[in-house]
Parts: C-alpha cells; structure tokens; sequence
C-alpha cells in the first residue's frame, strides 16, 4: 500500500478544490498582476496595482449607483424570440437559453427603477456577458419601455451602455432598433426631463451610434472603449496607425464626443451632482463662494 498516494494526496486534492475557486484570483489585462477577488470587490473592480478598470458584472454596476444598492425591476415585454430562425455553430434560440442559465437574466438588457441621490430614476443598463450585450429587438423594447416609464412618471432617464453593438442574429431587426432607441429617449427630452448616458467598456457599433450617443450629458467611464469599428478593422481599412488612445474615453472627450470622463469609485457622486443641475436641484454657487437658491 502506497501511504502518500492513499492518505496524503487525496486529502491535498480535496482541499484545493475546496479553497481555491476559479475566480479566486483574477489577472489584470492591463499589468497582468494577479489580484485577488475579495479585494477587487472592495475597489468595485478597479486594479489596486494600476487602476485599470476591469469590466464590472451587471448587478454589481446597479448597486454601485442605487442608494444603499436597492432598486425594483421593471417588467419588460415579450419580443419574438427566433424572428429569423438563425442558426450559426447553434440555433439561435439554444443560443439564447444558454446565455439565460449563465447570466440569469432574459436577455441583455435589465430596466430598473430605484433612488440615486434621493432621486428617483429609471435606469436601462446593458449586459456585456449576455452576448457581448449585444442589441436586439429585447434590448430596443428595453429601452423604450425605460423612456415611457421615465415620461409617464416624470423621472430622469439613464442608460449605462456595455455592448458590442447590434445582434447579428436578428439581422435587420436588430439594426431597426438604433431608430426605436433615439426616438425613444429624444421623446424624454422632449417631455423636459433629463436624459443621462454612461458608457463603459465597451461601447461600441449600433449602441454607440443610437442611443448611448444622445444623452443630455455623456458620462464616460475612465480609459473605456468607446467607437463604432474597432481599432483594428479602422486600421486595416484605412491601412494607417491610429493616434494613441484612439477612441477611449478620453481621447473622445479632448474630441467633443464624451461630457464627463470620470473613475469608477466617482461615478455615483457624479451621477447625482448632473442630475441635481439638471433638475434645478442644485443651490447656484456665486461670488465669494457663497451658495445661495
């Protein structure tokens, strides 16, 4: 009998799998420093080593903006699921069911209402890990469905965009849903209320070039990507090298596209101070740094 193979090892194997889960400890993309989980959550996923914003899951993002992380959900109506009956490598529609056990949502848009700053607002964010957040006629019924709530209610709307773009598997459908997008928030501005758009890593394609654009005031996460093309297929188009930092953030504020490039841990308290101008909730500051009504 071989003690070290019978007790030893089993016993070591055991309490490996028991300790050390797949997401214990997570590598930086941007100085490949290995940062371990429980500290990330802390910085609301933001490299301690480097500052690098890592993409941040869906939920945690709503409960960085909500006050004391509580909101509701609003219900969003039924599209048809398989309009095209696509099939790539898998039928759209297994596609799909996977991505709805994975993600635990219905597809890659969660409209929610809630306080930020004592202010009621609806908020309509995108999910990148439900097929790259990709848009879909899911994601435009989403987001009109957030612009009627925030019309009929007479609250601020708010997106927070992380998408690759329009959904391939819904073709021309899903390309139809830039037009439904910017009509729908143009119809909150139009009711005098306050449409804010936040940008993360990434925005890009058909979300870029509708709704996530339109705010009122764009709010852009730091060092995110932010475009139509990427960087690549503009590179190889135009057989060029693009400028440095090309369309992150804050290349696109220096350019006039983005409003406000701010860091994760700011986003809520920047968030609350445009919606408190914005809603004439904010006392004037005037000469001598007095403040008055």
């Amino acid at each position: 009998m071989n003690w070290l193979s019978d007790f030893v090892r089993p016993k070591i194997k055991k309490n490996a799998q028991k300790e050390i889960a797949d997401d214990l400890w997570l590598k930086c993309p941007n100085c490949n420093k290995l940062l371990f989980s429980k500290e990330l959550k802390k910085t609301w996923y933001v490299c301690p080593e480097c500052d690098y914003h890592l993409r941040l899951y869906l939920d945690k993002r709503l409960k960085l903006l909500f006050d004391d992380g509580v909101y509701s959900k609003v219900e969003l109506p039924d599209v048809q699921e398989d309009p095209l009956k696509f099939r790539d490598s898998k039928r759209y529609p297994d596609r799909l069911k996977t991505y709805r056990e994975v993600t635990g949502n219905n597809d890659a848009i969660k409209v929610v209402k809630g306080n930020i700053g004592g202010m009621k607002c609806v908020v309509a964010a995108l999910d990148f890990d439900f097929m790259g957040g990709s848009m879909g006629m899911a994601v435009g019924e989403g987001i009109v469905k957030a612009a009627e709530v925030a019309c009929k209610q007479k609250i601020p709307l708010i997106t927070v965009a992380n998408s690759g773009g329009a959904r391939m598997q819904e073709g021309i459908l899903s390309l139809m849903q830039m037009a439904r997008t910017a009509s729908a928030v143009n119809k909150v501005k139009e009711s005098g209320l306050p449409f804010i758009s936040i940008m993360t890593d990434p925005t890009t394609g058909g979300v870029s070039a509708s709704f996530a654009m339109l705010g009122d005031i764009n709010i852009a996460e730091q060092g995110c990507l932010i475009g139509f093309a990427g960087p690549r297929v503009i590179e190889q188009t135009i057989r060029e090298k693009l400028p440095e930092g090309f369309q992150r953030a804050e290349y696109l504020r220096e350019h006039g596209m983005v409003d406000i490039v701010v860091h994760r841990s700011k986003m809520k308290k920047t968030l609350v101070d445009v919606l408190k101008i914005l809603t004439n909730k904010r006392e004037l500051l005037l000469d001598e740094g007095k403040i008055r009504k």
